[in-house]
């Protein structure tokens, strides 16, 4: 059975999210919510109370720093991006979690200022960690639709799938990213 949801419980309840886990604003108050949501329902507290306890809760915590989204928005785009997601992917996945448009647009904007290509970095990434295209040892042919299915739904372009799952081999893509075989990977 859930407990009441009290201001103080909801305290210690962000509280504890937040050494677990990195969240946003938006994030942290729908974790609360559902707290409050299940006391409504089991004990019969006044929602709106509930409600009135997390702003309170939330915006103690923007001012204390335990809330920052630009802060938290540039991490997550960075982890994002080093794992292999791409730029619409990482957008996609920022929004979900409640940052607001300015901060995703700060953080892209930072993850990517020194980077050329960043769509092409991340799928290099995800390529790799996958084992997809030039980092498959055997049946490539076999597998080509699948990798272009599995970088599309990466959220990665059709040319960009392309260009990782006919590269001749990983040292190609990185050397067309740094300008030494040209515009393309060699086929």
């Amino acid at each position: 059975m859930p407990k009441k949801a009290t201001p103080k419980r909801l305290e210690r309840v962000a509280l504890y999210y937040l050494e677990r886990y990195a969240s946003s604003s938006e994030n942290l108050r729908r974790v609360l919510m559902r707290r409050v949501e299940r006391s409504a329902r089991v004990h019969d507290t006044d929602r709106e109370e509930g409600v009135e306890a997390i702003e309170g809760i939330i915006q103690r915590f923007q001012e204390w720093g335990y809330l920052d989204d630009k802060a938290y928005a540039e991490m997550r785009a960075g982890s994002l991006f080093r794992r292999g997601t791409s730029r619409r992917g990482i957008r996609y996945r920022l929004s979900m979690k409640g940052v607001p448009e300015d901060a995703i647009d700060a953080a892209l904007e930072s993850v990517f200022e020194n980077e050329a290509d960043p769509d092409r970095r991340a799928a290099i990434a995800y390529a790799s960690r996958r084992r997809i295209g030039p980092w498959r040892k055997d049946n490539r042919e076999t597998f080509r639709d699948r990798d272009l299915a599995a970088l599309g739904r990466q959220g990665f372009a059709y040319g960009i799938a392309r260009w990782i799952v006919e590269a001749d081999s990983p040292e190609a893509c990185e050397a067309s990213l740094s300008g030494e075989a040209g515009d393309r990977c060699e086929h």
